[in-house]
């Protein structure tokens, strides 16, 4: 098939490279417009734009999908159907009808659950053992189509969002080729999702990644994995905010909620029910990312103060 690959973000860059290598044809890639990027904040291309630009491929950055101009030119390319990745904006009924196979998302998740733009995150916040991937055909309602195919991934207890996601994305790349060369040769049938068993996934916010220390350190830790790397999660020290990148839930800690045990070695937090966060690395603002006991030592660090106060 001629299709236009819709994706945005590095996590799509997988999928891009995997249907290069199928027997279906990417004739062009639509993508978000050029943002700002590092410190300097100058514009750059996306991830998928940039290896579009490597490979030659033209390359589509409508500010909305819904522009004119865009929809004249998608129309002289004609596709026959468009697999999305992490696109980043929602696709109009003026598009998605002009393709005869229609848009076909890869999501991350094991829907009907964590429909939405943070599926990983919120999979690993709610302590799911297993997750997956799923390809379906885009509808006018959120990631509610009819499915194609499904795969499992199980979430390791240390796995951050971004270490999952990254893993998705490599599998989920296989499952993708594989469901368009089942649309291909017609042997793939979608079928309509399940009307229970749906949950939502909406983006994380930087207040969602706020660390509560009257949680139980089991719940902190699932805050910690699923917000890191972004939005990154986060408590505060002397006014100031300290990010928290990775720590370790221990029982048989005592003391007030974020009251902080301190070591030669070792930075232990309170948490609720006589259990506590070992942290692990930490990054106070402005400074690069450091181990929790070297933090410590370069604070001056008073007995009895807590974190999150």
């Amino acid at each position: 098939m001629r299709i236009v690959f819709a994706g945005t973000p590095e996590v799509a860059l997988p999928s891009l490279e995997a249907l290069l290598a199928s027997d279906h044809e990417v004739v062009a890639v639509l993508t978000r417009p050029d943002a700002p990027s590092g410190r300097g904040k100058q514009l750059a291309p996306s991830p998928v734009a940039a290896r579009a630009a490597e490979l030659g491929i033209e390359t589509l950055k409508p500010v909305k999908p819904s522009d004119p101009d865009f929809l004249a030119r998608f129309r002289e390319i004609a596709p026959d159907c468009c697999p999305v990745v992490a696109y980043g904006a929602l696709l109009p009924q003026s598009l998605l009808d002009l393709v005869p196979y229609g848009f076909v998302n890869l999501h991350f998740s094991l829907l009907p659950a964590w429909r939405g733009a943070a599926p990983v995150q919120h999979a690993v916040l709610a302590g799911n053992e297993v997750t997956g991937a799923t390809t379906f055909r885009i509808v006018a309602a959120l990631d509610a189509g009819p499915t194609f195919l499904q795969m499992t991934e199980p979430i390791a207890p240390t796995d951050t969002s971004g270490e999952l996601l990254a893993r998705l994305s490599v599998s989920g790349a296989d499952l993708l080729v594989r469901t368009l060369d089942g649309i291909a040769d017609h042997t793939l049938t979608a079928v309509e999702q399940p009307t229970e068993g749906i949950t939502l996934a909406p983006k994380i916010t930087v207040d969602d990644a706020r660390i509560h220390w009257s949680r139980s350190a089991a719940e902190i830790d699932r805050v910690v994995r699923g917000c890191t790397p972004a939005p990154g999660a986060w408590t505060t020290f002397r006014g100031d905010r300290l990010k928290i990148n990775s720590g370790t839930p221990i029982d048989g800690q005592r003391g007030a909620p974020g009251e902080l045990t301190i070591t030669k070695r070792s930075v232990t937090v309170t948490a609720a029910d006589g259990t506590g966060l070992l942290l692990g690395e930490v990054q106070p603002p402005g400074k690069k990312p450091m181990n929790a006991a070297d933090w410590a030592r370069g604070v001056a660090f008073v007995p009895g103060e807590a974190l999150g106060g």
